[in-house]
């Protein structure tokens, strides 16, 4: 393309340039259904790593530069954690996570830690979880997804239509399925922080497609009086019109959560940052992708089922329009504006022009008032 990615943005920006949204959607359900399935088959092959809080056991923490997990294996032998989880976070801190709660072999480890990494016991920080707490947060997060769905899916069927509800919760299923999935293939660790920022994609993702859906709304209300495009084309041109302002939510979105993943995690060496931050990163970019991708596209695809707009599909065809190329790209809002404007200007003018001759017609038909006598002069 001229100018290169850049200019094209630019002229995103200038409103100069429109994308063919429809042309797109089947490579981008393609791409959805691989992430999804490799998601799913990395939940079955190296499952996810689920944080202490959910599982229970006991965890110990502790800063040691340059140590290895190897070293942290071998000086753990004896103590009865050699097999435990063991690994490195925050680039210098050895994290191990066993399910011990004696005292005395939490105790045993921790003194194992200090050893190898040359601190104190009391620098070794020690977490101990039970198995009954992990299961009441487990249920409490699942019962809090349930829920979430539950209501957003009457919220939207009672404010749009239920069509749209359908197409929103299978964009925010997709978002979920693939950040959680991120998770799984790079083993980051789950914790309540992540499941809170899963909740924020939804979220997110929910409010990027019901803007996208309101603007549907908006543009068929108004351009539908003419009936000669499809809904197809109407979805890419609300698409088009609420395209910036996505983009430009994301990366102001965006920007906070990239700092507080590099200055927060990286630099000041804060971990839960770091397993809060990616969550966010990724779902945000996911969600801006299945708005404008995967709810728009389903919902395309089960409102051309509809009658109403099987019959104006087959009018444009017939017309040469869509014939078996695809959906035509309307060139601008003014232009479809301008149709329905003038379908509704002729509309009115054709209900003024049979008013008079109505009025004229019962005029023909009436019969004329009965004249007066004249008083007689006195």
């Amino acid at each position: 393309m001229r100018g290169g990615p850049l200019g094209v943005l630019a002229s995103l920006y200038r409103g100069e340039q429109q994308i063919d949204f429809p042309r797109l959607w089947r490579r981008a359900l393609i791409g959805s259904l691989v992430a999804v399935v490799v998601s799913v088959a990395s939940f079955g092959l190296r499952g996810v790593d689920l944080g202490i809080e959910f599982e229970g056991g006991t965890s110990w923490e502790v800063p040691a530069p340059g140590v290895s997990v190897a070293e942290a294996r071998d000086a753990l032998r004896g103590t009865g954690a050699a097999d435990a989880k063991i690994q490195t976070v925050g680039g210098d801190t050895i994290r191990v996570r066993a399910d011990i709660e004696a005292p005395e072999a939490v105790d045993g480890v921790r003194a194992a830690l200090a050893d190898l990494a040359g601190v104190t016991g009391n620098d070794v920080s020690v977490t101990t979880v039970g198995p009954s707490w992990g299961a009441e947060i487990t249920s409490k997060a699942r019962n809090a997804l349930i829920a979430f769905f539950a209501l957003i899916a009457v919220y939207i069927a009672i404010r749009l239509e239920w069509k749209m509800a359908v197409g929103a919760l299978l964009a925010v299923i997709h978002d979920i399925v693939v950040s959680v999935g991120f998770y799984s293939v790079f083993q980051f660790e789950i914790t309540p922080a992540t499941v809170i920022a899963f909740l924020t994609i939804m979220g997110y993702s929910l409010y990027d497609t019901i803007v996208v859906y309101d603007k549907v709304r908006e543009v068929v209300g108004r351009v539908s009086a003419t009936g000669r495009y499809t809904y197809t084309e109407m979805m890419n041109l609300s698409l088009n019109q609420v395209l910036m302002r996505s983009v430009n939510t994301s990366i102001t979105s965006m920007i906070p959560v990239a700092s507080m993943l590099v200055i927060g995690s990286f630099v000041l060496g804060a971990v839960t940052l770091q397993e809060f931050a990616i969550a966010l990163l990724v779902g945000i970019i996911v969600g801006t992708y299945s708005s404008l991708f995967v709810a728009a596209a389903v919902v395309a695809r089960m409102k051309e089922r509809e009658p109403a707009y099987l019959e104006i599909a087959e009018r444009v065809r017939l017309r040469g329009g869509a014939a078996g190329a695809g959906t035509r790209t309307v060139a601008t809002d003014d232009a479809v504006l301008g149709e329905a404007a003038a379908a509704k200007r002729s509309a009115t003018a054709r209900r003024s022009a049979s008013a008079p001759r109505a009025a004229a017609g019962s005029a023909q038909g009436a019969i004329p008032p009965r004249p007066r006598k004249k008083k007689k002069k006195r």
